[in-house]
């Protein structure tokens, strides 16, 4: 990798706006307040950084190798898969198991709708 080559430069900018993305997952962790704005930012933007750096790897193999790799592809798509679908299922059972919300937090939608399911 020369820098000089064109076809480098789409590669070389999906892996940085990956790494900027993961980056700011890892702030996220540290600074927000409950489990369900952290595991917010860790499904959203991580999810998103690894699938960038992952789509630029993908591409940079493809065009200046030649090589088609079927393990990138296949991360690829059982990350963008699995991690959102994980992150839900693992803030349902916190809210089931009655995690607090944040002093910040002002609206609880869920509630209501477990409220409704408890009745009938």
């Amino acid at each position: 990798m020369n820098g000089s080559i064109p076809s480098e430069f789409l590669p070389v900018l999906l892996i940085l706006i990956g790494t900027v993305f993961s980056f700011l997952s890892a702030v996220g962790l540290i600074r927000l307040p409950d489990v369900y704005t952290r595991a917010h930012a860790a499904s959203k933007s991580a999810t998103l950084g690894v699938l960038f750096a992952l789509v630029g790897t993908f591409l940079y193999f493809l065009w200046e190798e030649g090589y088609f790799s079927i393990r990138l592809f296949l991360g690829i798509f059982f990350v963008f898969l699995t991690a959102p679908v994980a992150a839900h299922v693992i803030l349902r059972s916190a809210y089931r198991a009655n995690v607090e919300l944040a002093e910040q937090s002002v609206q609880d939608d869920l509630k209501e709708v477990l409220k409704k399911e408890a009745v009938r």
